[in-house]
């Protein structure tokens, strides 16, 4: 099971996995109800290197990138499942609506993102990850699942009579 640290507290664990040799992945998202898109999406994330860390959107930028009511679901409680998740090393949370400042700090190796960039060069972090020598890769499947739509299902379902 993976851990939940701020980024304080990752850089000395990623420092010492690195010394072992091992290479570092960075997955970013906002992860607002998880469905199976997430899954595959963290899965091809990990297939990248040794170590993955999910960098979660705070609160504030979810509700200011996605709109009213969201997120559904608060950040702790989103990390805390990320964590729980199989391929999944390391949570933390970040403020702002760009992981770039992250990223910034934490040097990953590889920078993994969505398959609905089309290619490496699209991704807004590009040419940050680039600049230092680490990779973007596109990974998981192709953007066939969104939680907008899940919400949108969910709202249409008839309400159950008591």
């Amino acid at each position: 099971m993976g851990s939940v640290v701020t980024a304080d507290e990752l850089k000395p664990s990623l420092a010492e996995l690195r010394r072992r040799g091992k290479r570092v992945a960075l997955a970013n998202g906002h992860f607002d109800l998880l469905h199976v898109g997430h899954l595959r999406y963290l899965r091809a994330a990990r297939a990248e290197a040794d170590v993955l860390v999910v960098a979660l959107n705070d609160d504030r930028s979810v509700a200011s990138l996605k709109g009213g009511g969201r997120p559904v679901v608060p950040a702790a409680e989103r990390a805390e499942l990320l964590a729980a998740l199989e391929p999944v090393d390391f949570v933390t949370v970040f403020e702002g609506d760009s992981p770039g400042p992250l990223i910034a700090e934490l040097r990953p190796d590889v920078h993994c993102k969505g398959t609905d960039y089309g290619s490496p060069e699209r991704v807004p972090e590009y040419e940050l990850v680039r600049a230092y020598g680490g990779r973007t890769a596109l990974v998981g499947d192709p953007k066939d699942h969104a939680t907008s739509d899940l919400i949108s299902v969910v709202k249409a379902l008839p309400a159950k009579e008591e």
